[in-house]
């Protein structure tokens, strides 16, 4: 993260010319301005970059959504042809992973055609890299771009950086958040200068009675309603995992990391990722007003305990060295403990499949993890 942000002029000249930006275009040119968004140019995983994601802790996390991949196949009457699609795949890291562990069952390995749903062409280039032996392999822009036909869909940490809308209550009604400039030229948080028309309508109960000065959020339906309306016509579910909370209300999650720290998301724009925690409780109804079947949300650490995770690290751990033992050990208490530095609480997963499929593998339909297993 340098000190200069040549996108900072950019949204100042915006502001000055146009008025106060919306919280959802700001945080968008943050990502993808064509030149300096934070996704669109460079490699942000890893202890070198900013953050570090479920893959890149552990082999295991992958190899367990490949199974529950191959539990989806089964489910579906194993279909002889299978698109295994993930967005926002990073280094290509969970793909490799999981393909690993469906190469055990060859006649899905043989249906199966991976499909990349990736804007950062340095992290098409690493994922090139990491999955160079995968035949039948594309790369797209969009799930749009997705030929038709069964799909398994897997978004991890992919919903967290698409575009929020705030909006802040006033004495005057919901408002809606802004970035403006104060009287420095530095970029401040502003609220819209009229209320949003009939917004109490459309909150969520428990956000009706929020205090002034309490903030909003709220994404577009369209990914969520790309993603149900597939798996509704088309056959097949898929495993959304990120963080976030089980149930609409009100709170500020807006926020910025970089070199593995919380940041200012007004400082250096494009330099930092900028983020928001997702709200699974709105990813549930838009799916189900579709049709499509929920299953879940869970617990992180509880889904991948239904799926194994503890007896596939005592078997690796049964392979290997004291020191990687430890390194394994280390990696199942990251992806599943609550506490500090924990991701098995903080993350939430949840499934959406057409809707007869009545059960699958780690979760069950009322926010409980499922019983089954693959």
């Amino acid at each position: 993260m340098t000190e200069f942000s040549p996108l900072q002029s950019d949204i100042k000249q915006l502001i000055k010319s146009s008025g106060p930006m919306p919280v959802w275009r700001y945080m968008e040119l943050c990502l993808l301005h064509p030149e300096h968004g934070y996704y669109v140019s460079r490699d942000p995983l890893g202890r070198e970059g900013d953050f570090t994601t479920a893959p890149e802790v552990s082999q295991m996390f992958g190899e367990l959504l490949g199974l529950w991949a191959a539990s989806v196949w089964k489910a579906i009457g194993s279909p002889p042809m299978l698109r295994l699609i993930e967005l926002g795949p990073g280094r290509g890291t969970m793909m490799a992973d999981a393909l690993r562990a469906l190469r055990v069952l060859p006649p899905l390995y043989q249906a199966l055609s991976v499909h990349l749903v990736e804007i950062n062409p340095v992290l098409r280039e690493k994922q090139r890299a990491t999955l160079s032996g995968v035949r039948n392999i594309s790369w797209h822009d969009s799930i749009d771009e997705v030929p038709e036909g069964p799909a398994v869909i897997l978004a991890n940490e992919y919903f967290d950086v698409l575009p929020i809308h705030q909006a802040i209550r006033r004495e005057t009604g919901w408002h809606e958040r802004v970035v403006n400039l104060d009287a420095n030229g530095r970029l401040v948080f502003g609220a819209s200068a009229e209320p949003i028309p009939r917004f109490e309508v459309l909150l969520p109960p428990l956000v009706r009675a929020a205090p002034v000065g309490a903030v909003f959020e709220w994404r577009p339906d369209s990914e969520i309603m790309k993603i149900a309306t597939r798996v509704r016509d088309q056959d097949g579910a898929a495993l959304i995992i990120d963080y976030g909370h089980m149930r609409s209300d009100a709170g500020d999650t807006f926020q910025a990391i970089a070199r593995h720290s919380f940041a200012d998301p007004l400082k250096n724009p494009g330099q930092a990722d900028v983020t928001a925690h997702v709200d699974f409780q709105a990813l549930t109804r838009a799916a189900e007003d579709l049709g499509a079947k929920v299953h879940g949300p869970a617990t992180q650490g509880d889904f991948l305990k239904r799926l194994g995770i503890e007896t596939r690290a005592v078997t690796l751990m049964g392979k290997t060295t004291p020191e990687v033992s430890a390194d394994i050990s280390s990696a199942l208490k990251r992806l599943t403990d609550s506490g500090r530095g924990g991701m098995g609480s903080m993350f939430k997963v949840m499934a959406v499949t057409e809707p007869h499929l009545t059960s699958v593998a780690g979760l069950s339909d009322d926010g409980a993890p499922g019983a089954d297993t693959p």
